[in-house]
């Protein structure tokens, strides 16, 4: 499926560096992937580090490229260019652009997020297409005459359709699961996203829980000392199903609440839309918070 969405953005898009980058990045995590299934098999796996630094490597590539977040709307009016300013290193005089060190970082993070929210059957694929719609819409409204000829419209809505191919045979019970090769998808929304004249308040929004979910584990790890690569099943929607929850409503929790937040993203203004991100974060921690104090006594039952 992974390298049909590949394929199908060869054909379909225009062949020039941003798509060449692209593509190769794409097919370098897919490699990785297929590697890290074979190792699947014999009970093995890659490193959970090295799958990081081959994100890491991926997210340089693509940013290199010229694909990077050139700027962000200050909601109280005005616009920060990122591209015009350099955050620099002294002592071995290099100097390097603002705009391209967030793109990695955002990239990087994508690609996590959405590997971290495969622990339940439909759960991921729901998301990205939901994502994937609404940032697509987004790009829409940019296109002068409305011409469906640019890159991140195109590339939005061919991810959209894979991941929605995918979903009919991941949802609960699965016929099929993703391995580490949908990174490659995940990279690929993660381009959209940027693209999408940096719009990049609607695709937080729009996979606020995931990336909520994710600081909060990330914070709770680093608080009980326990490794950041390391997986656990203490995740929400490991949570929800300790809680008695099916995994078809867990999924279709995930999908209802990221088709809500997708269309208050399409409505919002930017002060808005920030306003909205902070009500949400407050709320899927303190939701958290309770949760994991609810479930206090069962701890040593949810496996590390």
């Amino acid at each position: 499926m992974f390298l049909g969405a590949l394929i199908t953005a060869l054909i379909v898009l225009p062949i020039n560096k941003i798509t060449q980058s692209i593509f190769f990045a794409a097919f370098l995590v897919l490699v990785i992937g297929i590697i890290d299934d074979k190792l699947n098999a014999k009970s093995k796996d890659v490193a959970p580090v090295l799958r990081f630094l081959v994100t890491i490597l991926t997210a340089i590539i693509v940013v290199g490229s010229n694909v990077s977040i050139k700027f962000i709307t200050n909601p109280l009016g005005g616009i920060y260019h990122l591209d015009a300013m350099k955050i620099s290193f002294p002592v071995i005089h290099v100097s390097i652009l603002l705009s391209d060190v967030i793109s990695v970082m955002w990239l990087i993070w994508i690609m996590n997020i959405l590997n971290w929210s495969k622990g339940i059957d439909g759960q991921m694929p729901g998301i990205v297409v939901i994502s994937a719609v609404v940032i697509g819409l987004v790009g829409l409204r940019f296109i002068p005459g409305g011409e469906l000829a640019t890159l991140d419209v195109k590339l939005s809505f061919i991810i959209a359709g894979c991941a929605l191919g995918f979903l009919l045979f991941n949802f609960y019970p699965a016929k099929i699961f993703p391995g580490y090769g949908a990174t490659a998808l995940y990279l690929l929304l993660g381009v959209a996203s940027i693209l999408s004249s940096a719009k990049l308040a609607t695709a937080i929004l729009v996979m606020g829980v995931p990336s909520i979910d994710a600081l909060f584990t990330i914070g709770r790890r680093i608080y009980q000392k326990q490794a950041l690569f390391k997986g656990d099943k203490k995740h929400l929607h490991h949570i929800l199903l300790r809680l008695g929850l099916s995994q078809r409503q867990i999924a279709l929790f995930y999908w209802i609440v990221s088709a809500i937040l997708g269309i208050i993203s399409l409505t919002l203004q930017s002060a808005s839309k920030i306003l909205a991100i902070l009500m949400l974060a407050g709320l899927t921690i303190g939701t958290l918070f309770f949760l994991h104090s609810f479930l206090k006594n069962d701890t040593d039952k949810i496996n590390s």
